[in-house]
């Protein structure tokens, strides 16, 4: 599976359901694994309201389906 595969699925978590967004980058470590996603939360009034990026770990993700990423965070 590439990024932009990722980057097309809504992160969702399994705690509440409530979805987080979408992956915007990666983080990467000297060795070529994943550390951590960025996501961007959804937000209406994107160009009025800063943007807080959430981080999710590779060892939160619980399962990657066709439309959703679900995390346990």
């Amino acid at each position: 599976m590439r990024l932009a595969d990722l980057q097309r699925k809504d992160v969702v978590s399994l705690k509440d359901g409530r979805r987080l967004g979408r992956i915007i980058d990666v983080e990467i470590d000297g060795l070529g694994n994943i550390e951590y996603l960025v996501i961007e939360p959804k937000r209406f009034f994107r160009f009025f309201t800063s943007t807080e990026e959430t981080t999710v770990t590779f060892k939160q993700i619980n399962k990657i389906g066709e439309d959703v990423i679900l995390v346990e965070i």
